[in-house]
């Protein structure tokens, strides 16, 4: 299991990668700092949903250290 698909890995204010819906097929990835958490459940198969600080909302693919 990537860190993106587990809850306990992401927080507010962290650095992430993140695919938004309208790129989910060509995989392009959008930084930005996690603002909130919207997935409830501990893990997801297909990352984390988040809402950036900017606004965006999509799944984390990595978390920048």
């Amino acid at each position: 299991m990537s860190a993106g698909q587990s809850r306990n890995n992401i927080h507010k204010g962290v650095k992430v990668f993140i695919v938004l819906k309208e790129y989910q097929k060509s995989g392009k990835l959008t930084e930005g700092v996690v603002k909130d958490i919207l997935t409830n459940s501990a893990n997801h198969p297909h990352g984390i949903k988040v809402r950036l600080e900017s606004g965006e909302v999509g799944r984390v693919k990595e978390i920048i250290l």
